[in-house]
């Protein structure tokens, strides 16, 4: 049968370009065919929320608004790390990088945006990045690793996040400003000293009024010259300097262009069926930046192309949030004051608060708000909706009432349109939530946000939510606790009690009887169902793969260019000539392009195609080692009494030895493991989960350590005389860290919640200790390496690699 459906293409898989999809699949789902190219090798995710994951508030699989599930199941098709090249708009034919020609009849550019990098001598060397994409976050987490001094040039908006990220992953942070105060564009000055203020305590620097003259450095950049003559030292530079629109394919294609592509009310450009939507498109002389006004041009969009009546877009009013932990800032419309405005302001600075309301003609027309943010929301409608607020200027200025909001006569909420976006981090508008709540019964927050996503990201929407629900649910509303995710409202203990007393044995089973809100779960849930079903029944639970995330279930770490990362095991860092020639030829056979030690002592291959992933651990025959998981990562060594003339104790027979023990195991987070051979303490033992230190006669064992981002020394659990005892020991903590601690929650977060006595108090009772030994000999039992099934199943391998070879989905 011809498929009589209109071929749709969508050039960029951002916010902007798949919230119209979304909007279009809802008003009319069979009209199009769908294809959507997109130049990084990710789904779709919520950019915005990368400030959020450098500064480990959320995860990567977190921050993903549309999965490759949502693609197949609405039959999209897919072309990840795709560059459309050129447009031939006479033919209706769009090309790719990678060969790909597609003809459309109709074709939306949301092509975004790209940073502005400074034209600065020395802008080209290594080391000077934008923030703008995963890949940009990516280097930052890994400089980190290896650097500490770092440069954000930008006091604005993103370089502020930027900072906070930084800072979070633990670099020493000046940001640079050439004005003399910080978010100059959304704060007044008094607002920004209290910020200031704020993040100085945080141990970001400001350098203020400073001119960027050149970057410093050989091939890496070392420092940044000032124009006043001055220099700061560097091993990274951040550019946060603004963004410019993404409009180069547009120009070569003929479609007009001025700063963005010039589109008229209803998205469309001058080349008829060519659209433009989100930051590369220019409406009315403006290049929007923020995410609602996208998401509001993308639901005019749609309705354009479902042949629905809209009365257009019409431009928007816009807000800012800071998204850095422990401050709270809000600016929203013309926030400074001109002819014809006056302006209200209240300040508390033993409290930090400050409040400073614009007024044009008895209507709000701009708010400034820091460190009590709970009225932005409302306030922003009243800006954009243009209400008359003569008599109530003190109420707006010292806090909307309680009773204002709640009153269902002249309530602001009731007032709001339909289709404004409540939720901006996920574009989730006011009329999808009433509909969650008065059609899908959702009659708590956490039931509004499981169906809806609005209040999932930063939570700044949530007072607003709240207002919502008790608009439309009015007596019905229900207040929970939050559960482990926003699926049910049931925590960690009392899930794994249940799925215990019920013996339940699937990830199904468990949502189904224990009443989740969602059918299929979420990248919160899913996981960590996965992990307590595995720990509780390790003989009969069959691992569900489609939960672990990608890295896991490719048994490789990606990389930023969509290559994998190989790790085969080196039991205690100890290593062979034949093993390293071994590796060396696999190596070479599969053009590796870059192998270097890791900081646990092993080889790491890194730029594998993921179509080579099978046939190389096949050739390598080794072990994984398990780089990529929740599991026992490594066990670092130093060479003990072997070869040491300080060694009392034989630390790299100790440190093969618990590698070959543990090995494979699940865990809750992921586990290292070092052994070192005296007290001087060369393999760092004390900033691991559990550590070994060899003293005269015998061994400390240590535990909850933690060498990353918050460095934690351990605690010394106990002192042991003999290897069986280490073993004993390490099984009896490791299964009690395994059976007690939260889904993704490392040893030292799990000691610090529980505390050290309690730990002991368990693990002191020898009948105690060995009840553990077994139950994880138990759960060892069952395990093997995941390769092996790759290399020795015929119809896995094929599977894998028929999904290695995929360029769509």
């Amino acid at each position: 049968m011809t498929d009589i459906r209109k071929k749709l293409v969508l050039v960029g898989n951002g916010m902007a370009g798949v919230r119209a999809i979304e909007h279009l699949l809802k008003l009319s789902p069979e009209a199009y065919e769908i294809t959507i190219f997109g130049s990084e090798p990710h789904p779709n995710y919520n950019r915005i929320m990368l400030s959020s994951v450098l500064a480990g508030g959320s995860s990567m699989e977190e921050i993903i608004i549309n999965d490759l599930e949502w693609y197949h199941s609405h039959g999209i098709r897919l072309y990840m790390g795709h560059t459309i090249t050129s447009i031939d708009t006479a033919e209706r034919k769009v090309y790719s990088d990678k060969g790909i020609v597609l003809p459309y009849d109709e074709l939306i550019l949301a092509t975004g945006s790209n940073p502005f990098m400074l034209p600065l001598p020395g802008a080209e060397k290594e080391g000077v990045i934008a923030f703008r994409d995963i890949k940009d976050c990516q280097i930052m987490q890994e400089t980190s690793q290896s650097y500490r001094k770092a440069v954000v040039i930008g006091g604005g908006l993103l370089g502020l996040e930027a900072a906070r990220g930084l800072l979070h992953l633990g670099m020493e942070v000046s940001v640079v400003h050439i004005h003399p105060y910080i978010m100059e564009r959304q704060l007044d000055e008094p607002a920004s000293v209290m910020l200031r203020k704020e993040l100085e305590e945080q141990g970001m620097k400001f350098l203020l009024n400073k001119q960027s003259e050149a970057i410093l450095g050989k091939k890496r950049v070392k420092g940044l010259l000032f124009a006043d003559g001055e220099i700061a030292d560097a091993d990274l530079i951040v550019m946060a300097v603004g963004i410019k629109p993404n409009v180069e394919l547009a120009q070569k294609s003929g479609v007009q262009t001025n700063r963005g592509i010039v589109v008229n009310d209803y998205m469309e450009t001058n080349i008829p069926g060519v659209y433009a939507v989100g930051e590369c498109a220019e409406h009315r002389g403006i290049a929007y930046g923020l995410v609602a006004p996208l998401y509001e041009q993308g639901a005019v969009l749609a309705k354009r192309l479902a042949q629905v009546p809209t009365d257009g877009y019409s431009g928007s009013v816009t807000s800012t949030k800071l998204k850095v932990s422990g401050v709270d800032v809000f600016s929203a419309g013309q926030f400074t004051e001109r002819p014809g405005t006056r302006a209200l302001r209240y300040q508390d600075e033993i409290e930090g608060i400050y409040k400073k309301l614009v007024i044009q003609d008895d209507q709000l027309v701009g708010a400034v708000l820091f460190g009590d943010t709970g009225d932005g929301a409302q306030l922003f409608s009243m800006i954009k909706n243009g209400e008359n607020i003569k008599g109530k200027e003190k109420e707006l200025l010292l806090g909307i009432s309680s009773d204002a909001l709640a009153s269902p006569k002249g309530n602001r909420l009731e007032g709001m349109a339909d289709d404004e976006i409540i939720c901006g981090c996920n574009g989730v508008s006011k009329s999808a939530i009433a509909e969650a709540i008065q059609s899908g019964g959702c009659t708590s927050v956490g039931e509004i946000k499981a169906c809806t996503k609005a209040s999932a990201s930063c939570g700044g929407c949530k007072p607003l939510v709240e207002g919502l629900l008790q608009l439309y649910a009015g007596d019905n509303v229900v207040t929970v606790k939050e559960g482990i995710c926003g699926c049910t409202t049931l925590g960690r203990d009392e899930i794994v009690a249940e799925i215990r007393r019920m013996e339940l044995k699937t990830v199904k089973e468990v949502m189904n009887v224990l009443e989740w809100n969602t059918e299929e779960g979420c990248a919160k849930c899913r996981p960590s169902l996965n992990y307590y079903l595995g720990m509780l029944w390790p003989e009969e639970y069959i691992d569900e793969k489609e939960s672990r995330i990608t890295n896991e279930r490719y048994h490789a770490n990606i990389q930023k260019d969509g290559t994998y990362s190989v790790v085969p095991r080196i039991y205690g860092g100890v290593t062979s000539p034949a093993e390293l020639m071994k590796i060396a030829e696999v190596a070479a056979k599969f053009e590796v392009p870059l192998v270097k030690f890791t900081g646990g002592q092993r080889l790491d291959l890194l730029g594998v195609k993921k179509e080579d992933l099978p046939k190389m651990w096949e050739e390598l025959d080794m072990p994984s080692g398990h780089a990529y998981g929740k599991t026992l990562r490594t066990v670092k060594t130093c060479v003990g009494s072997t070869f040491c003339r300080f060694g009392t104790q034989d630390a790299m027979g100790m440190g093969v030895r618990l590698e070959k023990a543990f090995e494979r195991l699940n865990t809750p987070g992921k586990v290292k493991l070092a052994v070192s051979g005296c007290p001087r303490n060369c393999a760092e033992a004390t900033i691991k989960d559990f550590g070994v230190v060899a003293i005269d006669g015998g061994w400390e064992l240590h535990i909850g350590g933690n060498g990353g981002v918050h460095v934690r020394a351990t605690d010394l659990l106990c002192v042991v005389k003999t290897d069986d005892e280490v073993l004993e020991w390490a099984s009896a903590f490791l299964q009690y860290y395994r059976e007690q601690a939260g889904w993704n929650e490392r040893t030292a977060q799990w000691v610090e919640r529980v505390g050290l006595d309690s730990i002991k108090e368990v693990l002191e009772v020898r009948e105690n200790r060995l009840a553990l030994q077994e139950r994880i000999l138990t759960a060892l039992s069952v395990t093997t390496d995941p390769w092996k099934q790759i290399v020795n199943e015929p119809e896995l391998r094929k599977n894998f690699e028929q999904l290695s070879e995929m360029k769509t989905v």
